[in-house]
């Protein structure tokens, strides 16, 4: 799905297409929202409560939240890699390296999102994480799609916020 896609699900569809379609279609807002934005711009922090609350913020969280939910907590895989486990580094995940660009975070969300589609196309609603260590992997993977349409569609509105305060570009739908 290209930033220029936003659809919805068909009405009638099962349940795992419209869980798939309703997350794909925020992270669609998600890449739409980042579109035409300078590197300075996508930075620039605009509100003073939250300095890390930038574009490049949220995407990067928002990427490795996927990768936290699906490869983590519901596949039981290793939480070195995710930066939302280093315990040293308040909002790790929100602290992007200067010479990582959008394009770059743009396509590892991307990615990302590729990969956590295929882990529940390959896997029963009703079957739980795997995580031995988290209480919340315990959660099937219903409720982790659910949650990440949640955490998404939340974002995504953090996201419109943000962009326009960064340039005056509105619009969600």
């Amino acid at each position: 799905m290209t930033s220029g896609e936003r659809v919805r699900p068909p009405f009638d569809a099962d349940e795992r297409t419209q869980l798939i379609g309703w997350l794909d279609m925020q992270r669609s807002i998600v890449r739409w929202k980042c579109e035409g934005l300078s590197e300075a711009d996508a930075r620039r922090p605009v509100l003073p409560s939250s300095p890390l609350m930038t574009v490049v913020g949220v995407l990067s969280h928002l990427r490795w939240v996927e990768h936290a939910w699906f490869e983590i907590m519901f596949l039981g895989g290793p939480t070195t890699d995710n930066p939302q486990f280093d315990d040293r580094v308040e909002d790790a995940d929100l602290r992007v390296p200067e010479d990582v660009t959008l394009a770059q975070l743009l396509a590892d969300y991307e990615r990302q999102c590729a990969t956590s589609n295929a882990i529940a196309a390959a896997h029963k609603l009703d079957e739980p994480g795997r995580h031995p260590d988290f209480t919340m992997a315990r959660a099937n993977l219903r409720w982790m799609l659910i949650h990440m349409i949640e955490e998404t569609a939340r974002h995504a509105g953090h996201l419109d916020a943000v962009r326009e305060l960064v340039d005056g570009r509105v619009g969600y739908y």
